[in-house]
């Protein structure tokens, strides 16, 4: 009978050093670990190059330990199935979160009724969390094209404000030179000559941005 670490690292967060120090911290000791990196969670579990080995190893009576069991898929179907076929295989399954046990050689049927329910309602809230996280994910990606496409009609911010314009239409007006104009605003000469050529666009621009 062999202990099995496995980890699926799918971000520079989640090492499997740290995955592996917090399984032995838990108590568990390993014959072997068995690791995917960069794999997505939405990939079922035999067609990661890892996963595929992991099949090859396991025998009855081993015991397979995962940080928790979405690390076997993010699917309700693809969790669910997985344990099925483990726990018919004789493999346990343990968590270190937790430290819960999945034992398919359970007889008792209330013991099975439990196990069963606890599996679909891991497995139904991980699949949740996954589809929460693309949520939020699509709804940043909206927010971040609404912006930019607001941005691109709105044109360059004004570097000045109404007040700044106010000053600047009514020394030019008087006659005042663009660096003096510059000197009593606070603002660049570039900017001053801009409001020069085309002082309705200049009114306009802050009226985008107000």
């Amino acid at each position: 009978m062999s202990t099995i670490l496995y980890a699926r690292v799918s971000t520079a967060e989640q090492t499997l050093a740290h995955q592996q120090t917090q399984a032995e911290a838990a108590g568990f000791v390993f014959d072997a670990v068995v690791a995917d990196h960069g794999e997505s969670g939405r990939k079922p579990l035999r067609e990661r190059p890892e996963g595929r080995r992991l099949y090859d190893m396991l025998r009855t009576g081993d015991v397979l330990v995962v940080r928790w069991i979405n690390r076997l898929g993010r699917s309700y179907e693809d969790v669910t199935g997985v344990m099925r076929e483990l726990m018919q295989r004789g493999v346990i399954v343990r968590t270190i979160i937790s430290n819960m046990t999945f034992d398919g050689a359970t007889k008792d049927p209330m013991q099975r009724a439990i196990r069963d329910a606890l599996i679909a309602f891991m497995a139904a809230a991980g699949e949740a969390e996954l589809e929460a996280t693309r949520e939020a994910q699509r709804a940043g990606i909206d927010h971040a094209r609404a912006q930019a496409e607001q941005t691109a009609y709105r044109g360059r911010k004004p570097s000045y404000t109404r007040d700044q314009l106010t000053v600047i239409s009514g020394m030019l007006g008087q006659g005042a030179g663009v660096a003096a104009v510059a000197k009593e605003t606070g603002l660049t000469r570039q900017t001053i000559y801009r409001v020069q050529a085309d002082p309705v666009e200049a009114e306009a621009a802050l009226a985008r941005w107000a």
